[in-house]
């Protein structure tokens, strides 16, 4: 399973029985994703929220020392367990939309600062104020690099993600691949040069062949004399019937017994997305306090029988897309691939790490580590909780997990170590190392038994580690994601912010701090200012 990044109606709810397939949790949510009827409690709540902290923007801008011409967007806002609020901000520069500059405060709900962590340092000159290269020049560049001419919208920004912050063309162009995955890539194209910066794909896609799971319990909704594949908060499954656009129509049944465990079944593929959302859901919900994707109480669409043959399955940002994989047999419905999608959802509405470099590294872990805990928190029989990524599709045709997180060198190309050089790998190999952190500080080192599977966890340093449980460690690292983390961060970020977080929660010198510091410097991470005892 190869994941790559690129959301109630009234009536009863009831529980029932379904045959499954796979077991299968930056933006405000679309208003496909909102249930019919009244706004729900949280997602006014949430409302609410942004719009206090963005009436005091100015306010808060200059309690930062934001320099002139700076001004404050509020993108989102989290309320954490000690009444802490931790807000979200973009920035605009003169007007222009700061690429790279966005920002995470601390803020009492009186408003005042208690701490920020910048995503590239607070100073944004630029040297330049207006663009020598002309929109209709960018768009050719950034044709010529992604061979898309379908572009959708041009817009001169400050590009700051890198480097010194410089105006630039950010050209959007929307395409198909050709594997028939929706392509929505943005390209940015120096405004002073017209050289090409970078071009980067939006829709995050994953590859793998779903498993039989037995029976499964949805919460389904009688409406209309009917039942509907659909929840209280509005996760829903739909039925594309072969089309690559559209919502499709939604599932519904007459006895609210679905699908047959077979593909003879079209509802079956829509089982296994369905249970997939709402398990992911709940978990989210329950282990982490978070209200679903956008933390608003709204559910996500997730839309099967993609395509023809389509071996894939992808998140845009407002719904999951499953294929029926090879000679349509196999729709990629499992757990694995919704936990795992869904979670690039969470990560793109809190830190909205880029998925490139260190950041795509850290992205494609974070998804690896909350489809992991996803999985534990299903406690499905026929797939039990495990480190292992993909174990059930059997991508390679020997049985073997696509990725391990005990020792993520296992799969021939990922690192167990961190290394000045990791951010030069694929995205999907980069996030070996904070893989194996997450089994560190979970289980510790060393060979031991799990759930009734074996590992073997070596440390980079030679040093044992005890770990602290996979509860900890999960909010520890959620904690890290959502109130330290930024777009561009790294593996630095990422050692500094979850000490910090582990200290927040469970204390100075905690049994979950030390768990947290020794497995980064079991994985190689330099030491940075934070550490247990300070």
């Amino acid at each position: 399973m190869i994941f790559r990044p690129v959301v109630a109606v009234a009536g009863a709810v009831t529980a029932c029985a379904a045959f499954a397939l796979a077991p299968t949790g930056a933006v405000a949510a679309p208003a496909s994703a909102t249930p019919t009827g009244a706004v729900p409690a949280a997602q006014a709540a949430a409302d609410g929220l942004r719009g206090q902290e963005q009436a005091r923007a100015a306010s808060t801008g200059k309690a930062l020392g934001l320099g002139s011409g700076e001004s404050l967007t509020a993108r989102s806002v989290l309320v954490d367990q000690f009444g802490v609020r931790h807000v979200r901000y973009e920035r605009t520069l003169d007007g222009l939309r700061v690429v790279g500059g966005d920002l995470v405060a601390a803020l009492t709900s009186a408003g005042e600062v208690t701490s920020v962590h910048y995503n590239r340092g607070k100073d944004l000159a630029v040297a330049r104020r207006s663009a020598d290269v002309s929109p209709g020049a960018a768009r050719a560049t950034a044709a010529a690099a992604t061979g898309q001419r379908g572009q959708s919208a041009t817009e001169l920004v400050v590009y700051a993600v890198e480097g010194t912050p410089r105006l630039a063309w950010e050209v959007r162009s929307d395409g198909i691949q050709a594997d028939q995955t929706p392509s929505r890539r943005v390209t940015y194209v120096d405004a002073a040069t017209g050289a090409l910066i970078e071009s980067i794909e939006e829709i995050v896609t994953g590859t793998g062949n779903s498993q039989y799971s037995g029976t499964v319990s949805l919460a389904t909704i009688s409406s209309g004399g009917v039942f509907q594949l659909k929840d209280a908060h509005g996760n829903y499954a739909t039925d594309l019937n072969g089309a690559t656009s559209g919502t499709g129509t939604l599932f519904t049944d007459a006895d609210d017994v679905w699908g047959n465990g077979s593909i003879t079944s079209r509802q079956t593929a829509g089982v296994d997305a369905e249970y997939g959302a709402e398990q992911t859901y709940a978990f989210y919900a329950a282990v982490l306090g978070r209200a679903g994707i956008w933390n608003n109480g709204t559910g996500a669409r997730s839309r099967v029988h993609y395509g023809n043959g389509y071996n894939n399955a992808f998140w845009d940002g407002t719904q999951m897309t499953y294929g029926d994989g090879t000679g349509n047999a196999k729709p990629l419905t499992s757990i694995d691939v919704a936990g795992h999608e869904m979670s690039h959802g969470v990560t793109s509405n809190t830190a909205n790490l880029a998925y490139r470099k260190e950041s795509g590294g850290l992205n494609e872990a974070t998804s690896d580590i909350f489809g992991t805990a996803v999985e534990f928190y299903a406690s499905n029989s026929a797939d039990v909780g495990d480190y292992f990524i993909g174990e059930k599709i059997d991508l390679r045709g020997n049985g073997t997990p696509l990725r391990y997180m005990d020792q993520p060198s296992k799969d021939g190309s990922s690192p167990n170590c961190y290394s000045s050089t990791v951010g030069r790998l694929d995205v999907h190999y980069s996030s070996g190392p904070l893989n194996h952190w997450f089994f560190l500080a979970s289980e510790g080192s060393g060979a031991r038994t799990v759930n009734g599977v074996a590992y073997n966890s070596p440390t980079c340093n030679g040093v044992a580690v005890t770990g602290a449980g996979r509860d900890a460690a999960t909010k520890i690292w959620y904690r890290t994601l959502t109130t330290k983390l930024t777009s561009s961060s790294g593996y630095a970020a990422a050692r500094q912010g979850a000490i910090l977080s582990a200290k927040e929660l469970y204390g100075k010198n905690s049994a979950q701090c030390l768990a947290t510091e020794s497995a980064f410097n079991a994985i190689s991470v330099p030491k940075g200012t934070q550490t247990c005892a300070n």
